[in-house]
């Protein structure tokens, strides 16, 4: 068993700390206040090829695999850029994941030289009004008209649609209550590219951005689908049969959140480290009292095991294994200490934390949001009672 991080994962995560090093907390508190997407440190991590990463070589990109662009996730997290997930969950995750696993060679061709350069964005079109977190229960239809498929729908929380070149859009060809009829829950599902651009441009898509506590560096938006026409070609996997691929898709998201969680866990308990050395209150450091120290020793604990299952859970979907445990282990715990260190630190810098002179207030927000999304935990503490310790299911 090694547990050393192959030169690979080094490499990136050293190009991306150099590249984030460049980006202060000040930078990314005045990209949240502005609403403003990171552009530089964008561009500058694309230059880099910190973007492309899972790009496969042949396409311009890094040829990495998963446990390298949850190292870079979670190293941009750390340096103080914790909305900056989106950036390595939305382009690198979303898109170039997925089509490299599933895409035809056109769809690689045409779209992942794009992707590799940074001058491509994709978002997801998962959740809707009516379904939430259960999947299996959205609305959008897609029927096919000739060599085209006709998509009509509605999805919320779509984050990153104001920058995004292509959507994978999750529709259903076949109704939840037909797959259901054929007993087959996961049939019926089609996954489709769509350009948004050219939908925006023929008004068959529209989208109004949805008024947040955080991470307003990405907008999330609901989206209204009016019978956007998609070719065939654009198909991701088959038509009836992408549920497969929404695996691939769903489970680097969990594990990218991870990561995102242990790193803003770390910029959290870094800048409650720091303030602590520092502050003097009765004559010594607050960082001397057990009070205060204990707390943040605790909290750097777990953020070292919510690592390690991140790490494992990138290895596993790296080697074809199955990850739907270690996955969802990982995205609770790191979640979870991603809070709790943000929280601590609120607490370490007292009434100050309020304040939006320092970057407390922002990692508050941000990573009070990770307890409820991808996935709520919930639903993973559900999954880990039922599948992990062959508990009944409650439904």
């Amino acid at each position: 068993m090694d547990f050393d991080l192959p030169d690979t994962a080094l490499a990136v995560r050293d190009g991306v700390a150099a590249v984030a090093a460049k980006y202060d907390h000040a930078y990314w508190s005045r990209c949240e206040d502005e609403h403003a997407f990171p552009i530089e440190a964008w561009r500058d991590l694309a230059a880099g090829g910190w973007i492309g990463l899972t790009v496969p070589e042949e396409y311009g990109g890094g040829g990495a695999g998963m446990l390298e662009l949850a190292v870079a996730c979670e190293t941009l997290a750390a340096s103080g850029g914790t909305a900056g997930v989106f950036l390595y969950i939305l382009t690198p995750g979303f898109g170039a994941m997925t089509l490299a696993r599933h895409g035809t060679e056109e769809q690689k061709r045409s779209i992942l030289p794009g992707v590799a350069t940074g001058d491509t964005q994709f978002a997801l079109g998962l959740t809707e009004p009516d379904a939430g977190s259960n999947a299996l229960a959205i609305r959008t239809s897609s029927r096919r008209d000739g060599d085209e498929l006709v998509i009509r729908g509605q999805k919320i929380w779509i984050s990153g649609l104001e920058n995004a070149d292509w959507m994978i859009v999750v529709t259903r060809s076949t109704s939840e209550a037909d797959a259901k009829e054929q007993g087959r829950r996961t049939h019926g599902f089609t996954l489709a590219l769509v350009d948004v651009k050219e939908a925006v441009a023929q008004g068959t898509l529209t989208y109004t951005p949805i008024p947040k506590m955080g991470s307003n560096t990405v907008t999330s938006s609901q989206v209204f689908l009016d019978d956007v026409r998609v070719p065939v070609t654009r198909v991701i996997g088959d038509i009836d049969g992408g549920f497969p691929v929404l695996w691939d898709v769903l489970n680097p998201e969990r594990i990218l959140a991870a990561a995102g969680g242990v790193g803003g866990a770390e910029a959290a308990l870094a800048v409650a480290a720091d303030y602590a050395r520092e502050r003097e209150v009765f004559g010594r450091p607050i960082g001397s009292n057990q009070a205060i120290q204990f707390p943040l020793a605790q909290l750097k604990a777990k953020t070292e095991l919510a690592r390690l299952m991140t790490y494992k859970a990138a290895w596993l979907f790296d080697q074809g294994r199955p990850c739907g445990n270690e996955t969802n282990v990982a995205k609770l715990t790191a979640a979870q200490v991603a809070w709790e260190s943000a929280n601590q630190a609120f607490q370490t810098f007292g009434g100050m934390a309020y304040s939006k002179e320092y970057p407390v207030e922002r990692l508050f927000r941000d990573a009070r949001i990770g307890k409820n999304i991808p996935v709520a935990e919930e639903l993973i503490l559900a999954h880990i009672g039922t599948q992990m310790l062959g508990l009944p299911r409650s439904y």
